[in-house]
Formats: structure tokens, C-alpha cells, sequence
């Protein structure tokens, strides 16, 4: 069958449905060096195009007849992450553009993925009006989240997939229930590392300081005391600038030189401005505090009082530290040992998250958050990345943080390959041909790690 590869990115839809053995007749990407990396997977005189809003304006008929649409459509208007702008943002119209095209040439079938927030978005009234659009041009849809580590795949990603079959009753062939039976458990994560990587990125001997920093806060806190499950805040040790109904922008400089801020410096004789600058970058909005972010700081201010003559010593060290994103802790390993080296780590805006080694975190577009393997001191690798997309074989953009970026924009190939099998599973029957059954079975040999 023919498909197209809308916002195709590094073409994970493509990877899925050339397994198949279905054919790719017309795909869009607007990174031109996405668009470049798709033509040295997939072959120089694959026909890709650029902004697809463009082409659906000025000239639709560049898009042949096709059986099958497959798009990742852009994520971040309806992702919890970002503003959950959805259909308001510029990006959350593009999915206005695929509508458009199901319109003009009412392919048999379609595939779609997203964030699964779109299915809450706006207390479900984006989904409503999606669901609403598909039907009004006589599509069947139904939905379903998934993630990799459903899979075995050792990946916590969530996302929706949606699909569609133009015709009355033309879903009722397909279940996602067929597609659960696939589930398993995670494969060991060690199976998905390099034992021996080239090109591996080593931790900066500033990030390395700065982990090691916090281990000695851990090691100086007596065994019975347990490491806390809400976010660590360092900078609200032996700070008591208010923060319930009165808090610091409603203040005035004097008011607020009576406090002390960040690691529990004085703000005495500090302009306002100084003031704010030595306050956590939270405090420093115009608006009450939410609920959730004063229990934090509530639970760390005791939690410092109350361990203070533990962990004063490194507060002061880890108060030296150049960010304040470095100066959070997210410890999200319970009760084992206390070790940050045993663990998968992340270095993001809300803190150093640390987290269990039994599955990565999702790969994001953003390449400050790439996930690092503690106990070899450096980043996942792009062939490890490309393998925890289910993307093996496939070509990166050269630069890292594109690659990266890319990754962290891709479908996993292998929940579409998975989806697109049963959803197809008629034509099979339509065209004569028994459903391969064995090899639907066995869909996740290509994907395995190797042994």
C-alpha cells in the first residue's frame, strides 16, 4: 500500500511501514537537516518536502492519492511541559493540515501519534473537536497510550496513537486489545547499553563536582533519617523570606531586608533588585505562590532545621554551585542505597534528577536533558538513543545536540509497526493473502537488543 510521512522527522513511520512492505510516495519535514538525514536513510530520490502548511495552501496537488497517512504531528502546544497552548498555538494548527489532506484524498487508513495530555487538553475539548473532524469526513477512530517499556523496551515515554479507517464499520476489524498481547516486560536495561562505546560523551568535570557534592550531603545524614521523596531545594536552606500570603514582590526592600534568602543569606541593606537576585528564581513572580510549591518549600525549610547540624557543611558548598537548577535534587529512588553513581541521572531545569535503573527516562528534544548512565560517568550514546526508539540502522544528523533533539522528536518504530500490522490486517485478507500470523508474533525480532 502507498503511505505518506507527514512531519517525518527521522522517519520512524517510514522504518514501521517499509518493514511491512508498504511504499512511501510523498513525505514533509520542515528541518532541512532532518530533511537531508531522511534522504541518506530512505534514499537521495526520496520525494520530501519542506513546510507542509505551505504546500496544502498554495499547491495540495503535490500530495498523491495514498492509502495510508502516518504523522507525529508537532507535540509541544498540548504537551504538560509547555504552555498546553493546543490548537491556539501555530503548531497545534498543523494538525488543521492533516484534516485538509484526509479531506482532498480520503486515504483507506490513517496513523497518528502526540503527546497523550492531547487527550485532556482543555478538558477534552480538543480531542472532542479532533475526533469530531475525523468523523465528519467519515472516519472510524479510536486510541490508545502507549509507551516503549510497554514493549520491552526500556523507555518510559507515553504517548497517544491514534487511527482511523474511512467507511462505516471499517475499525471494527481492528483492537488495540490485539496489540496489548504484545506487551512484555521490560528487557533488562543493560542489554540496551554499550559495553564499550565509541564516541561516548564524558561527563564535564563541573557537572562531576557537582554530583559530588551531593553525595556528601547524603552521606552526612545518619542512616534513619530518610532522604526525602519531594524535590530537594538547596537554596531554601536557612532561608524565611515569606511566601503564603504575603511574599516577596508585594514587599518593600526594607520589609523584605529583615528576611533571609538563598542558603540563608541576609538581605538586609540589598536594593529590591539585589533582594530578588538572592531569592530562588520561583520567588520571584508577581503572583501568589501556588499550593504546591509553598508545601515544598515548607517541607524543606524543616527538613534543613532539622538535619542542619548533618548537612550545613555541604548546603554551604552546593550553595556555591553556578545554577540553581544544580542546587535541586529530585531523589526518585526511595529507599535504596544511597549512591548517586548506581543510578540513571538527568540534568534538567527542575533539578539533578535521580532515578532507578530499571528504564530510562523519555527521550526529549532538549539536549540538556540527555539521560547519563551514573556508574559509567557519561551520556547515552546516539546509537543508544537510536535503540531505545526502535531506530537501529538508521542515520543521525552529524552534530550531537541535533541528533539528540531529533531523537527526542521520533515515534518509536516499533509500537507503529505493531499498530500498523493488526490495523492493516484486512488488506491482507482483501488481497488474498492469509495473515501472517508467525510473523506478527515474532514483530519485535528486528528491534532486539543485540545479545
Amino acid at each position: 500500500m502507498r503511505f505518506i510521512d507527514l512531519f517525518a522527522g527521522l522517519g520512524g513511520f517510514h522504518k514501521a511501514m517499509h518493514e511491512l512492505g508498504h511504499e512511501c510516495v510523498f513525505a514533509s519535514e520542515l528541518d532541512p537537516v532532518l530533511r537531508d538525514t531522511y534522504k541518506k536513510n530512505w534514499g537521495k530520490n526520496i520525494n520530501i518536502h519542506g513546510d507542509i502548511k505551505k504546500i496544502v495552501k498554495d499547491d495540495i496537488d503535490l500530495i498523491p492519492d495514498h492509502d495510508i497517512l502516518c504523522a507525529g504531528f508537532p507535540c509541544q502546544p498540548f504537551s504538560k511541559a509547555g504552555k498546553q497552548l493546543g490548537r491556539d498555538d501555530d503548531r497545534g494548527t498543523l494538525f488543521d493540515e492533516i484534516v485538509k489532506i484526509l479531506e482532498a484524498r480520503k486515504p483507506k487508513y490513517f496513523i497518528l501519534e502526540n503527546v497523550r495530555f492531547i487527550a485532556k487538553h482543555n478538558n477534552e475539548e480538543t480531542w472532542k473537536a479532533m475526533k469530531a473532524d475525523f468523523e465528519r469526513l467519515g472516519y472510524n477512530v479510536d486510541h490508545r497510550d502507549y509507551s516503549p517499556h510497554d514493549f520491552g523496551i526500556p523507555q518510559h515515554r507515553q504517548r497517544i496513537f491514534i487511527v482511523g479507517a474511512l467507511g462505516n464499520n471499517a475499525l471494527d476489524h481492528f483492537s488495540f486489545d490485539k496489540v496489548d498481547e504484545h506487551k512484555k516486560k521490560v528487557v533488562k536495561l543493560e542489554k540496551f547499553i554499550e559495553s564499550t562505546p565509541t564516541n561516548a560523551r564524558f561527563l564535564a568535570k563541573a557537572n562531576q563536582e557537582c554530583i559530588e557534592l551531593w553525595q556528601n550531603l547524603l552521606d552526612a545524614l545518619p542512616e534513619e533519617v530518610k532522604v526525602p521523596g519531594f524535590p530537594i531545594w538547596g537554596m531554601e536552606f536557612g532561608a524565611d523570606y515569606p511566601f503564603e500570603e504575603r511574599y516577596p514582590h508585594l514587599l518593600s526592600a526594607k520589609e523584605l531586608g529583615k528576611y533571609k534568602g538563598n542558603f540563608g543569606i541576609s538581605l538586609k541593606g540589598m536594593t529590591k533588585e539585589e533582594q530578588l537576585a538572592n531569592l530562588p528564581s520561583y520567588a520571584r513572580v508577581e503572583a501568589k505562590f501556588p499550593d504546591w510549591k509553598q508545601r515544598y518549600i515548607r517541607k524543606n525549610r524543616l527538613f534543613y532545621n532539622e538535619n542542619k547540624a548533618f548537612i550545613e557543611k555541604s548546603a554551604l558548598k552546593i550553595a556555591e554551585l553556578p545554577s540553581q537548577s544544580w542546587q535541586k535534587l529530585e531523589w526518585n529512588v526511595g529507599e535504596d542505597i544511597r549512591k548517586i553513581s548506581n543510578y540513571l541521572l538527568q540534568f534538567r531545569a527542575s533539578g539533578i534528577r535521580i532515578k532507578k535503573s530499571d528504564f530510562f527516562p523519555s527521550l526529549v528534544c532538549t539536549n540538556t536533558q540527555i539521560p547519563i548512565i551514573g556508574w559509567q560517568n557519561r551520556y547515552i550514546t546516539k546509537k543508544e538513543g537510536l535503540k531505545l526508539q526502535s531506530l537501529t540502522g538508521l542515520k543521525l544528523p552529524e552534530n550531537d545536540n541535533a541528533a539528540f533533539k531529533a531523537l527526542g522528536n521520533a515515534v518509536n518504530s516499533k509500537i507503529v509497526k505493531l499498530i500498523a500490522t493488526q490495523l492493516l490486517v484486512e488488506e491482507k485478507k482483501i488481497n488474498g493473502v492469509a495473515p501472517q500470523l508467525q510473523s506478527f508474533h515474532s514483530l519485535s525480532k528486528s528491534y532486539e537488543p543485540a545479545k
